[in-house]
């Protein structure tokens, strides 16, 4: 009998620990936590710590903090038939965790939800621009204008979208490719262009330093010339005053410098008559007279 009482009491006791367990729940900072009982919302709890509640209660928790939402990256048409691959993500929280638990019991399924309605807004709003308001200062309000109409979208949903930004927008693999192989080709006319504006400048640069040397050397051909005559006029006048002086002796000065110049080396050989003019110095010098004797 005592043993039946006992275990009686230890059972008793085990159901209230239970259920004491099932009343007490924990908050944390960031988290709160919405109580339903029936399938009918009794409150919402957002203060950390310990807190009780019945047990015929149910909690659920939901983040209080911003929860990113990554996109797959989306190839999107512009409005100048641009076709670019956009990588964008949001920042979004849970604003009224009821309206939410009622529009999305499921949590990834709500991701999953954001994530269709951020790309079709991304398709949306950047396909109604240009290629070149994402490269402008517009890119920020294009971005404003993707999370105005996402908060509006999910306005039933109890969230808020915080922020949308776009990581990058390129233009396709092939894409890419055409337009470096069409701006290499620009550069390379651009450097031909260069080059031959380049030739030219040194072509005409080269002429005319060709031009100023002719210039210079036919200059200083002439002064070259002038002060040639000069010496010349200085030497005949030179030459003439010698010969007044002594007539005689600079003839014979005369032949003996020609004598020097054609009698040079050992083997030298002149043909000539005795009787020229050229050696008349031969037969009448001081040697000659005195072999005559």
């Amino acid at each position: 009998m005592n043993r039946a009482l006992s275990l009686v009491m230890a059972v008793g006791v085990l159901l209230l620990l239970g259920v004491f367990i099932s009343c007490v729940y924990t908050v944390s900072q960031t988290q709160q936590v919405l109580l339903v009982q029936f399938g009918a919302p009794v409150g919402i709890v957002s203060d950390p710590g310990l807190h009780f509640k019945s047990p015929l209660q149910r909690a659920y928790f939901f983040d209080r903090r911003l929860l990113n939402l990554d996109a797959q990256s989306e190839e999107v048409i512009t409005l100048d038939r641009k076709r670019i691959v956009v990588d964008a993500y949001a920042r979004w929280r849970i604003a009224d965790p009821l309206l939410f638990n009622q529009a999305q019991p499921e949590f990834d399924r709500a991701v999953d939800s954001l994530k269709a309605i951020l790309s079709s807004n991304i398709r949306e709003v950047l396909g109604s621009e240009n290629f070149t308001a994402m490269l402008s200062g517009k890119r920020s309000q294009l971005m404003r204008q993707i999370r105005d109409r996402m908060n509006a979208d999910t306005k039933q949903w109890g969230i808020t979208v915080v922020d949308v930004r776009i990581r990058r927008a390129d233009l396709p693999g092939e894409n890419s490719d055409a337009i470096y192989q069409r701006m290499n080709k620009e550069r390379e006319r651009q450097a031909t262009q260069y080059r031959a504006e380049g030739d030219a400048v040194a072509q005409l640069i080269k002429a005319r330093a060709d031009r100023e040397a002719i210039v210079i050397k036919a200059e200083a051909m002439s002064q070259a010339a002038i002060i040639r005559g000069e010496g010349d006029a200085q030497k005949t006048k030179i030459t003439a005053a010698a010969f007044n002086q002594d007539p005689s002796f600079y003839a014979f000065w005369r032949s003996m410098q020609a004598y020097q110049d054609s009698m040079q080396g050992s083997n030298t050989t002149l043909i000539i008559s005795p009787k020229s003019d050229f050696l008349k110095y031969f037969g009448e010098g001081p040697g000659a007279a005195g072999k005559r004797k």
